[in-house]
């Protein structure tokens, strides 16, 4: 019997906790998911060759594209210029880590891709929970995005082909998207989520994305799979 054919979503993929439970859970929903990462120019190179690796031996994933920019010709952050430290303790304001326009980049990529696609679906793992005051992942921020989709596509304009940005976990806490993440199937031991993770893969255990995945592991009642370097 012939398996019905799918329609493609494009899915934002950083090979972290968050976007490979995004991914698993567009599959989920019945779409043909093609993986969009970036290279960026971000310390945490370690995260990129986890996505390779997951899409790797996924193979119901169609399509994995990596996008080079240069973000870290422009500098502003943490994550791109090297002499600005990582922090390691919460911040009161927006961190250090936000990397001016990221998302706004990313999904004008991604929905680039999805208008050569013939796509209807972005998905990205923003959340407005357990996250570290970015305002771009606020659910305002998504919602003014696909206004601007509906007016900035020639699918949309003159086909009425629109496009809409998924985000199945801005709701959720770091918790239960490790819950969510598993009951999907999701191993996270291939997910890389550290901003200084070194070149193994090994979690430095003291910034943001690492107090914020160990702490959910622990919420959820879940080993952590987490390797860190010391």
């Amino acid at each position: 019997m012939t398996e019905p054919t799918r329609t493609p979503a494009v899915v934002l993929f950083s090979g972290g906790l968050d976007s490979t439970t995004c991914l698993a859970q567009a599959r989920a929903d019945g779409y043909d998911c093609y993986a969009l990462s970036f290279d960026y120019g971000q310390r945490h190179t370690a995260e990129l060759a986890a996505a390779q690796s997951y899409v790797a031996d996924h193979e119901w994933i169609a399509e994995h594209k990596c996008v080079r920019l240069d973000f870290d010709g422009i500098g502003g952050s943490a994550l791109t210029d090297p002499d600005i430290a990582v922090p390691e303790t919460p911040a009161n304001d927006i961190p250090a880590t936000y990397v001016p326009a990221r998302n706004t980049v990313f999904l004008s990529v991604a929905l680039g891709w999805a208008e050569v696609l013939g796509a209807q679906a972005i998905y990205i793992g923003v959340n407005a929970v357990d996250y570290s005051g970015y305002p771009d992942c606020r659910p305002e921020f998504i919602e003014a995005f696909e206004r601007l989709a509906r007016l900035a596509t020639k699918a949309a304009v003159q086909d009425g082909n629109f496009v809409s940005v998924q985000t199945p976990l801005i709701d959720l806490s770091k918790a239960d998207i490790i819950r969510k993440g598993l009951s999907l199937g999701v191993d996270y031991a291939r997910t890389v989520s550290c901003y200084q993770a070194d070149m193994l893969g090994r979690a430095c255990g003291r910034c943001d994305a690492c107090r914020l995945r160990r702490a959910g592991f622990e919420q959820a009642g879940v080993t952590d799979p987490t390797i860190y370097q010391s």
